[in-house]
């Protein structure tokens, strides 16, 4: 992450804020989401793995967050 350009750290920051599951599966969804999250240092301390799984689900489509119900998943 540290020998990308300013510019391309910040799009993949934007990117990564702004990601929602849309048409990829769940799958391609968390991994788009991993490789992302990692231009962003806010997600990336153990004290803010909550704040990270809270923008993980915020992102899923509708109908796949009302499979997962209020289940929560914190890690």
């Amino acid at each position: 992450v540290k020998y990308f350009p300013a510019d391309v750290r910040n799009r993949k920051v934007v990117e990564f804020l702004e990601l929602k599951q849309g048409n990829m599966t769940v799958a391609e969804y968390a991994a788009k989401f991993e490789s992302l999250s990692a231009f962003s240092p806010y997600y990336n301390t153990p004290e803010d793995e909550y704040d990270k799984c809270v923008k993980f689900e915020s992102g899923l489509r509708p109908e796949v967050k009302h499979l997962i119900g209020f289940s929560e998943i914190r890690d």
